[in-house]
């Protein structure tokens, strides 16, 4: 009885469509898509830092090494960079990872001392009320001050 059953052949329309295989078509062609794109917007970035290099430019390389460029070698793909006075690295062009910008101080430096020499009025009136005091006054009055008004 079971050698009929295996023998027979399988009926039931075997020209049907599998939507599954279709999603993943789908999924892998956005897989490929995806990859594609990562490549290209690393090789942009890539050729943005590669357009900046220049002698006297700050770099930093993909190992943390920061250095200044002292030459490049556009044939053997070398660049040389002092990373101390009078200490040279020469490295693969390719392992520079950014260009370091300078920074810009935030604050501006005064053009007299005025201003670096001015206190708030309250201090200014502590400093000149306490002028007199001996070093056994001072230590009294900030053990005071610590301690403070208890409440």
């Amino acid at each position: 009885m079971t050698e009929n059953l295996l023998a027979q052949p399988a009926t039931g329309g075997g020209g049907g469509f599998d939507p599954t295989i279709l999603l993943m078509l789908a999924a892998f062609g956005l897989l490929i898509f995806m990859m594609m794109r990562g490549r290209k917007k690393a090789a942009k970035a890539q050729e943005q830092v590669r357009s900046n290099l220049a002698v006297g430019a700050e770099v930093m390389t993909q190992f943390g090494l920061f250095g200044t460029i002292a030459s490049i070698d556009t044939d053997e793909n070398k660049i040389v960079l002092e990373v101390s006075p009078g200490s040279f690295v020469t490295v693969h062009s390719q392992v520079v990872a950014k260009v370091v910008a300078p920074e810009t101080p935030s604050m501006e430096i005064p053009d007299d001392a005025s201003s670096l020499t001015s206190a708030s009025v309250e201090s200014a009136e502590e400093v000149q009320g306490n002028e007199g005091e001996t070093p056994e006054e001072t230590l009294r009055r900030l053990k005071n001050e610590e301690n403070g008004p208890k409440a």
